[in-house]
């Protein structure tokens, strides 16, 4: 509970707001050791010589348009990232292999590196 002070018309309020719903980035989830799930697949390496792909703004992944591993061409989109309410389409800045650094429904900040292409 988290208590402000309004002001409307010249009148202040003193109010109590209560936070509900899900938080905006959801917790890692946890996972015992005598979990027997197999053990992840490595992320892939990024490229030294790659081009990296960041976020201009923050915003939700919404989509991956082309899969890990796949070859793009120069300003061929290859995720959507929303910001308020808008779809912005992400391209590739180089011909090359995309790598993602990022999964769907991930939110990102401004300079987030979404993607390695190289």
């Amino acid at each position: 509970m988290r208590n402000f002070v309004v002001t409307v018309d010249g009148k202040s309020f003193e109010v109590s707001v209560e936070e509900v719903g899900a938080p905006s980035v959801a917790p890692a989830p946890v996972v015992s050791p005598a979990a027997s799930a197999p053990a992840p697949a490595p992320a892939p390496k990024a490229n030294s010589k790659g081009e990296k792909v960041v976020a201009p703004f923050p915003g939700l992944i919404k989509n991956l348009l082309v899969a890990e591993g796949a070859t793009v061409k120069k300003d061929q989109p290859i995720l959507i990232l929303e910001a308020m309410k808008m779809d912005n389409d992400i391209s590739a800045p180089c011909d090359g292999v995309v790598s993602f650094r990022v999964a769907k429904g991930a939110n990102v900040e401004s300079d987030a590196v979404l993607a390695v292409i190289g």
